[in-house]
């Protein structure tokens, strides 16, 4: 997937792609796991990486959709050959 080029702001992750968001959740996770963080930073972290996942659903959702474009076509195009 290509990196989208909406307007939001740097760093949002609306710009991001599936692999640079799970990229962006795993630095969290591991930030979060070893204790690095305070419970303040913690809280900043867990939004973030709700709006990642958001992220990544979004852009997994429209894969699917698309792998299942593409399956109705070829069965359409396998019905119109039989």
């Amino acid at each position: 997937m290509t990196k989208s080029k909406s307007t939001s702001k740097p760093g949002d992750p609306a710009d991001l792609t599936f692999e640079e968001a799970v990229a962006q959740l795993e630095e969290i996770i591991e930030r979060v796991e070893q204790g690095k963080i305070g419970i303040e930073r913690a809280l900043v972290e867990y939004e973030r990486g709700v709006k990642l996942v958001n992220r990544c659903k979004t852009i997994l959702s429209t894969v699917e959709q698309r792998i299942e474009e593409l399956g109705a076509e070829q069965d359409a195009t396998s019905s119109d050959q039989a």
